[in-house]
């Protein structure tokens, strides 16, 4: 990988847009690294949490401009198309994805933090769907993304009016879980990591699949899914471990299985 670093820490990887000359800007190598990066670490079973950042002063300012000049529209199909299935992957990705933002989250690098389950963002960012402003919209998933994460009319006020979010702004409304001083971002990060990893890796994936699968149901079905997600963790050890460490009052020792 070229556009894109991965590393590792025991159970939690981390994954950093490489491209820092260009804010990270998501070139169609950089896109393609990811989706190959989020294909493969799926079936990571030893994987606890998984960390998004950008590299240097910015998160991601959207989509390579340059490579979307004089498009065709069944090239234009492609791009939106590639753009989504990236976002998808990380939104039902088996353990939870947490975007550290830093700088800039514009167009393309703002949905890619909405299909983040989590968010920790440093004060200094800016989120933008700016799209509007180049005679386009929104295609990796951002105009239905931030509709139903926040009001609607805020989100269709940010979209047509290609206006900037800031930090406190962002956490007001639910975007964002954290936010910190930049020189802290990736320590906040990596705590909250730290903090997720530490409990029962079987009931965190259950619990993350029985949100983000159902929030897709209708509300019954939501609760069927709830339902058979619970009592299977019945047939693991660790529900075991953990009920009898609650009732023995001692620490779990959790082991995935």
């Amino acid at each position: 990988m070229t556009s894109l670093i991965y590393e590792r820490e025991d159970e939690i990887a981390l994954l950093t847009l490489n491209r820092a000359a260009k804010r990270n800007a998501l070139s169609a190598e950089l896109l393609h690294e990811l989706s190959q990066a989020f294909a493969r670490l799926a079936s990571d079973d030893d994987l606890r949490v998984l960390i998004l950042t950008g590299a240097g002063n910015a998160f991601c300012a959207g989509t390579d401009i340059s490579e979307l000049t004089d498009l065709a529209e069944a090239e234009a199909v492609e791009v939106s198309s590639r753009g989504q299935k990236l976002c998808d992957q990380i939104e039902s990705f088996p353990v939870p994805v947490i975007a550290a933002v830093n700088g800039i989250a514009a167009g393309g690098g703002c949905e890619l933090a909405l299909a983040c389950h989590l968010r920790v963002a440093s004060s200094d960012v800016r989120f933008s769907l700016p799209e509007t402003r180049l005679g386009l919209i929104p295609a990796y998933g951002g105009t239905q993304r931030l509709s139903r994460d926040i009001a609607v009319a805020r989100a269709l006020e940010m979209m047509l009016a290609g206006g900037e979010l800031d930090a406190a702004n962002a956490l007001q409304l639910g975007l964002l879980n954290r936010v910190v001083k930049p020189d802290e971002l990736m320590i906040e990060a990596r705590a909250l990591a730290s903090g997720i990893a530490g409990l029962a890796p079987l009931a965190i994936r259950a619990c993350l699949k029985a949100v983000t699968e159902g929030l897709k149901l209708p509300f019954e079905e939501g609760l069927a899914l709830e339902r058979q997600l619970f009592a299977s963790l019945f047939a693991t050890e660790d529900a075991k471990e953990g009920t009898r460490a609650f009732l023995e009052k001692r620490t779990p020792v959790f082991k995935g299985r």
